[in-house]
């Protein structure tokens, strides 16, 4: 009888440990090295200027991810329902400016007027000023691009963006996020930067290696990109000269190539922004989590977690952050709210009047007065 009830309590203990080490996950994680978090220290250190940001409503619409400012001085704002709104810059008369039936992540104006949007599930758009939507580009080699992300315009009419991922798309795992978490708890560098040319309707590989590649921007002198890595917590600086540049292999020989302009950040690097004054803006989806940090060395570990019930999964928690910075890679600003109360700060898109906040999942756009409008009082 004695060895019945050791089975019968034995047998769920067995049957948790083998589901823990043995159910199957879609990731497939490898080993990376960080580099110790200093945190909130320095000039990261915690303060609470991002606190308090009034916001304008959405009228139902979620997650104001992107905001390109038009030739017409409104606002365009891709949103998660796929439409991509308009509107005036204290956010009155909105409108649907055109609905891509995907998920708009990066937006930016060419020289003719055409909106060029980073679509996560479809590629990269060209919309009209009439709201028609072209498919500029959804491959590169013959490989469907899985999770197009940020795109920046340069003055000779190419666009560079950025592919998170290869290995998880949105549409695939039903939303960005979810795609987002798989690519960053696997780890496997596949985010690419990419070329796409009007002139030929060609797409090439600028660079590939990264973990989970996201904003981008050009330097002032569109010889540089500059792209957020946002799965190792960096910037890098690549020439747009590259050509299928391998990031996890550089070498000294490459340095003209590719450089670390930021490194160990406090969070997850988001979206990539030009400001005034030569400024760059850039926000964190959130701050860096200390066990997920611990669990870059242990791959097995990872899949470990991928099994848990997601309320146990190692969630950062909510902290609102962003930085400008310049090309040398000086921080002149860093804005926190300790208190996340807008959630995911992923962007900062800044006029003479306002610096307007995004989110990837907040019901309203957030802003706050620009320092040059409260110098003007």
């Amino acid at each position: 009888m004695k060895k019945i009830l050791s089975l019968l309590v034995l047998a769920p203990v067995l049957a948790l440990i083998g589901y823990l080490l043995f159910k199957p996950v879609p990731i497939a994680p490898v080993p990376y090295t960080l580099a110790p978090n200093t945190g909130y220290t320095g000039v990261h250190a915690p303060n609470t200027r991002l606190a308090g940001l009034q916001t304008i409503k959405l009228h139902g619409e979620v997650g104001p991810e992107h905001i390109a400012i038009g030739p017409d001085g409104k606002l365009y704002v891709g949103m998660e329902s796929g439409n991509i709104t308009r509107m005036n810059p204290d956010g009155s008369e909105q409108s649907a400016f055109a609905y891509t039936d995907g998920r708009t992540l990066g937006l930016a104006f060419d020289a003719t007027g055409n909106l060029i949007a980073a679509d996560a599930l479809r590629g990269l758009l060209s919309i009209a000023p009439d709201g028609k939507i072209t498919v500029l580009t959804n491959q590169v080699n013959g490989e469907v691009l899985r999770f197009t992300d940020a795109v920046v315009v340069a003055k000779n009419g190419k666009m560079y963006f950025t592919d998170a991922s290869t290995r998880f798309g949105p549409q695939e795992w039903g939303s960005t996020f979810e795609a987002s978490i798989l690519d960053l708890m696997e780890n496997s560098a596949t985010g690419r930067v990419l070329e796409y040319d009007p002139a030929t309707k060609g797409t090439r590989i600028v660079a590939h290696g990264l973990s989970f590649a996201n904003g981008i921007v050009l330097s002032q002198d569109e010889s540089t990109l500059l792209v957020n890595e946002t799965g190792r917590y960096r910037v890098w600086k690549i020439a747009v000269a590259a050509n299928k540049l391998d990031m996890q292999t550089l070498d000294a020989s490459q340095a003209a190539l590719a450089s670390l302009l930021l490194d160990n950040l406090p969070g997850y690097p988001d979206n990539l922004m030009r400001g005034l004054d030569g400024k760059i803006w850039l926000g964190f989806a959130a701050t860096r989590n200390p066990d997920v940090d611990r669990l870059s060395r242990w791959p097995a570990l990872r899949k470990v977690v991928m099994r848990l019930p997601r309320a146990l999964w190692p969630i950062p928690k909510p902290y609102g952050h962003v930085i400008a910075f310049t090309e040398d890679g000086k921080i002149v600003q860093d804005l926190q709210d300790p208190s996340g109360a807008y959630p995911e700060t992923t962007a900062v898109t800044e006029t003479p009047q306002r610096l307007y906040i995004q989110s990837l999942h907040a019901k309203r756009l957030g802003w706050m007065e620009s320092p040059y409008a409260k110098a003007q009082k």
